[in-house]
């Protein structure tokens, strides 16, 4: 029920105190708004991470060569360790089951130039297998994608991106009709490609793998070998099969090319999945430690509402005599001072909300630096917040509140 004097005396006592009043609420307001603008911050440091691994599918795991660094049965260190296709074809096979999607890259040597009728550039050229695609996160704008025809037939075949489009056939009105030249030999093109890394990632030609193998000189060679697994039921499940395979294929090349164990440069393998771990790992921890940090900053605005009440009772010891000779019940009491406690507190929290979510609302979507995109804060996670903040301000005025229904009327009176 709506008690209108009670209102009017808690607004009287709240004229009477200013800036006592100003200073508790500020002290509360100020404990939201950290709290929300550091799980604002943390959500940004999470959306640019997860931006980081869309570039490419985040479970990829990456294998290259390098030379040897330590002697080994009798071989030299300085070796050159060179993959093949059958490496490639073993790791296929063996591991059929557990692979989603794989291919073996062959990088045809920098410097083979590109023409376009009188246009000429050089741009990184790979071969590569159909799920490429899977694995790099490409979309494509125009066209498709080299497929397994393509691979078998070693046609002469080119997938663009729709940088190079625009920079090598920008005037033209069907890129899918045009041929380019590389070292002198006509491609077609049959796909334009975006790529979820931005411009960096569209510097690409890609041709079939057997094409580059056949056309520029590649023999049985390749330059890397590229993996993703098949989706585990966790997270943690997936890091720990991924960590499994890169292992046994690690030991699978070292004892093929005849690599020391303890050599860490010859045989290299990336993981993306145990990077992400490790990322994930940091921001699970920051977040701990700013919803602390913001808590604490909480719990000292409550203290606050608590001491700032305590101060109140003090003050008005004798007005609470009067009231209880005059009749009035300890629970009157308690909620007479507890209604302004709460008040206090929920004006102070909501004001700490609405500046907060305001300036993650109007600067978030700006902010955009390395690992921190659009921090932001889901809006009930902060409903819910401001209500436990209630909560917590209702149990910090009920201490207070209870003392001055324990009074007794006899010593309120006497009390100077």
């Amino acid at each position: 029920m709506f008690d209108l004097d009670r209102w009017q005396e808690i607004f009287e006592t709240i004229a009477k105190n200013r800036l006592r009043t100003f200073l508790t609420g500020l002290s509360v307001a100020s404990g939201i708004f950290i709290l929300v603008i550091l799980l604002g911050f943390g959500r940004g440091m999470e959306n640019g991470i997860r931006k980081e691994f869309e570039r490419d599918a985040s479970n990829r795991i990456i294998v290259w060569t390098q030379t040897t660094t330590k002697e080994y049965k009798g071989l030299n260190p300085g070796r050159r360790i060179q993959m093949k296709n059958e490496n490639f074809d073993h790791i296929e096979k063996a591991y059929s089951k557990e692979l989603e999607h794989r291919s073996a890259i062959f990088r045809v040597p920098w410097g083979t130039t590109t023409n376009y009728k009188n246009e000429s550039v050089s741009y990184a050229i790979r071969g590569i297998h159909p799920t490429f695609q899977q694995i790099e996160n490409q979309l494509m704008v125009d066209g498709r994608y080299i497929d397994h025809m393509d691979l078998n037939a070693r046609n002469k075949v080119v997938v663009i991106s729709s940088k190079i489009k625009n920079e090598l056939l920008k005037n033209v009105e069907d890129p899918l009709q045009e041929y380019l030249q590389i070292s002198g030999i006509n491609f077609r093109i049959i796909g334009i490609y975006s790529d979820l890394g931005g411009d960096r990632e569209e510097n690409n030609l890609y041709v079939p793998f057997t094409t580059a193998q056949s056309v520029f000189n590649g023999a049985d060679k390749l330059n890397n070998l590229t993996f993703t697994l098949k989706p585990e039921k966790s997270f943690d499940e997936a890091v720990r099969a991924s960590n499994i395979f890169t292992g046994e294929i690690k030991q699978y090349l070292q004892e093929v090319h005849q690599v020391s164990p303890e050599d860490n440069s010859a045989i290299n393998v990336h993981n993306m999945l145990d990077e992400a771990k490790r990322f994930y790992t940091l921001t699970d921890n920051i977040a701990f430690f700013f919803w602390f940090v913001g808590i604490c900053t909480i719990i000292a605005g409550v203290v606050g509402v608590s001491n700032i009440m305590l101060i109140i009772v003090k003050d008005r010891t004798r007005e609470i005599g009067i009231r209880k000779a005059l009749g009035a019940k300890p629970w009157s009491i308690v909620g007479m001072i507890l209604q302004e406690s709460i008040f206090v507190t929920a004006v102070s929290g909501f004001a700490g909300l609405i500046l907060s979510m305001g300036l993650l609302e109007i600067v978030g979507p700006n902010v955009e630096v390395d690992y921190v995109v659009n921090p932001s804060v889901d809006f009930s996670i902060a409903m819910t917040m401001v209500f436990v903040l209630i909560i917590a301000g209702a149990i910090a005025g009920f201490f207070p509140a209870w003392r001055a229904a324990s009074i007794q009327p006899i010593e309120a009176l006497r009390d100077e």
